[in-house]
């Protein structure tokens, strides 16, 4: 995401073949897409007043049925990684809806470059749907001007609540919104009242169920039409990732009215089912597991192997997507492919290394060659999904696996929230002094 971001101000790239977000913004291009769109979130309706057709937006458990199709499977929101390229191949092995890259709304719709911006980040076509597009934002008005840019050619617009990354802070958006309830209930308002598509959330947890519910609560009053909630407190990145709280998913799931999406503990297709059956969410999200194995949401006895989802992938750069920066492509080869990588390392070395598609396709043929023979010579009688002392399936270094997470100490987060709640009794206690004290002047005023 650090390297994402550094590059904000740098980008440019040729015209796609698909649809790009790179539009003419004007009124004739505008309502020829809208036109085209507008069957898939809304329904006609009759204004008694003017006497003429408009379209009503799909709300809630409609929006989530008649639009978006009940989704049981979703590809997360991810930097750099949930591309339309990634999207296809995700959508080929099973998923049912699917999130863009996070985007910058400032950047997105910045008056001057914000078209080099979409040219970089954004591109869909007719075929890739549902999707819904995200942004990060800190202001209505920013996040109002770049969900405009795209609301005929999305199914729609989520807002990022949930970044955790240092960058996020720095620019005072994602995770770090958490506690500036009345600035977040504007921009959901806002795109709920002025969009043409639903608006959507995805946030992470606090370490209090009872607060995360009235966190849930406050967005959903606010207009979103769907909640994706990460199991994850924000400060659960990097290496104290660890594991997502499925009880509280299971709490805001409870007390909302709205379709509740579930993010978080999801190495196998199996425990998609198992996260409905515990939470009682309407559908899952995963991010790192799809990268790892792009089929996770097939049902299949073995998952595939590593090469074969490398190459499609690359294939699927070369003849339906436009144009990618090749280190977007290089951190997928190196995701999907991390189980086999380490057993060949010189190939893993010219592949860090590599510069071109060319390059990067070769490495994957020759990897294939040596893996099948890996596969012929070890075989799968013991390496076939049998779970070791610690539950992780076994399977062949060709085959995809996930990425294992280790879980966090015991009582992490503990001592965080109990200086978190020392800090916000000194803020109300504070409050109080200073309200006391405008009393006491104006009844000098007065007196006076």
């Amino acid at each position: 995401m650090q390297r994402l971001f550094s590059r904000f101000h740098s980008l440019s790239r040729l015209p796609f073949r698909s649809i790009r977000a790179t539009m003419s913004d004007t009124v004739a291009a505008a309502a020829a897409v809208a036109t085209t769109n507008t069957t898939n979130t809304t329904t006609p309706t009759t204004d008694t007043t003017t006497a003429t057709t408009m379209p009503r937006k799909l709300e809630g458990y409609e929006f989530f049925e008649k639009t978006l199709g009940s989704p049981r499977f979703i590809l997360a929101p991810m930097v750099d990684a949930s591309e339309q390229a990634w999207r296809i191949l995700t959508r080929r092995y099973g998923a049912h809806a699917c999130y863009t890259p996070m985007f910058h709304a400032r950047l997105f719709s910045d008056p001057q470059n914000g078209h080099k911006y979409r040219a970089d980040q954004w591109s869909t076509d007719e075929n890739d749907r549902p999707t819904i597009v995200q942004f990060c934002a800190n202001d209505p008005d920013i996040l109002l001007r770049a969900a405009k840019l795209v609301e005929h050619e999305c199914d729609a617009v989520d807002l990022n609540l949930g970044c955790p990354q240092h960058i996020a802070k720095r620019g005072f958006y994602g995770s770090y919104l958490q506690d500036e309830w009345e600035l977040i209930e504007k921009m959901v308002s806002t795109l709920h009242r002025e969009l043409a598509v639903p608006v959507t959330v995805k946030i992470r947890v606090f370490t209090d169920v009872e607060k995360t519910i009235r966190y849930a609560k406050m967005i959903e009053k606010a207009g979103a039409q769907l909640l994706t909630v990460h199991g994850r407190l924000r400060e659960q990145k990097g290496h104290h990732t660890g594991l997502a709280d499925w009880d509280k998913i299971k709490a805001v799931k409870q007390a909302l009215k709205i379709p509740v999406i579930a993010n978080g503990n999801i190495l196998y297709y199996d425990d998609v089912q198992r996260c409905i059956d515990y939470t009682g969410v309407d559908g899952v999200m995963t991010a790192e597991g799809a990268l790892y194995n792009p089929a996770i949401f097939m049902d299949r006895k073995m998952p595939p192997c590593t090469w074969e989802m490398a190459k499609e992938y690359l294939e699927i750069v070369r003849d339906y997507t436009p144009k990618l920066r090749h280190g977007i492509i290089k951190g997928h080869l190196f995701k999907v492919m991390h189980s086999s990588l380490p057993h060949h390392k010189d190939l893993r070395e010219r592949l860090g290394k590599a510069s071109t598609w060319q390059e990067s396709y070769d490495v994957v043929l020759q990897l294939r060659d040596r893996l099948e023979e890996d596969r012929k010579r070890i075989g799968e009688e013991h390496l076939s999904g049998q779970p070791d002392e610690k539950g992780i399936r076994q399977y062949g270094h060709w085959r995809c696996q996930p990425n294992i997470r280790p879980p966090l100490p015991e009582g992490y987060g503990k001592k965080k929230d109990k200086k978190n709640k020392n800090q916000e009794q000194d803020k109300e206690n504070n409050e109080k002094k200073r309200d006391n004290e405008d009393s006491a002047e104006h009844s000098k005023e007065e007196v006076a």
